[in-house]
């Protein structure tokens, strides 16, 4: 359950954590697209988007939901982004891992924030009521083709950095 907090202030907190994590993981995607490694933005993201998946289980329920699963799934897929990252340091294909993985979790809390903002925002959620209306559909594919879009860029662009020669500074 929710220690100490009303479900009210815990669903608020849970929904910054995750706008946090959606947030800073636009940040480091733009830096992959960049070719840049952003350690604080990462951390940032890693951290918030792991507790968005934790803190999603500790809301009521009495049956397993599809925002269950999809908290698993993501739980799963930063396990092998932390893993890429902090075992492996990016060396050789776990880079690509990474990004794939990060860029993976990114969208799952995107794919997640649609879905709330149909249930939530009244004008999306008279457009799509059931959630299986042609709008919700629509907004969904578009998510998901950008983020295969940036997937791809992101593995193309965020290449291991250059080894430096001896003296040379930095």
């Amino acid at each position: 359950m929710i220690p100490g907090m009303s479900l009210a202030t815990f669903t608020i907190v849970h929904t910054a954590i995750s706008l946090i994590g959606i947030v800073s993981g636009l940040v480091v995607v733009y830096g992959m697209l960049s070719g840049k490694r952003l350690e604080k933005w990462t951390t940032l993201f890693l951290l918030t988007t792991v507790l968005t998946s934790v803190t999603g289980y500790l809301f009521p329920f009495e049956h397993l939901l599809p925002s269950h699963i999809v908290g698993a799934i993501s739980l799963v897929v930063l396990s092998v982004a932390l893993l890429a990252r902090h075992s492996f340091h990016l060396a050789g294909g776990w880079r690509r891992t990474y990004v794939l993985t990060s860029v993976t979790a990114l969208y799952l809390n995107v794919f997640v924030l649609v879905v709330q903002s149909f249930l939530k925002a009244p004008a999306l959620h008279a457009l799509a009521p059931t959630g299986k209306e042609p709008p919700f559909a629509v907004a969904q594919l578009i998510v998901l083709a950008v983020f295969i879009w940036l997937a791809i860029a992101a593995v193309k662009r965020f290449r291991e950095e250059p080894k430096r020669a001896m003296g040379q500074a930095a």
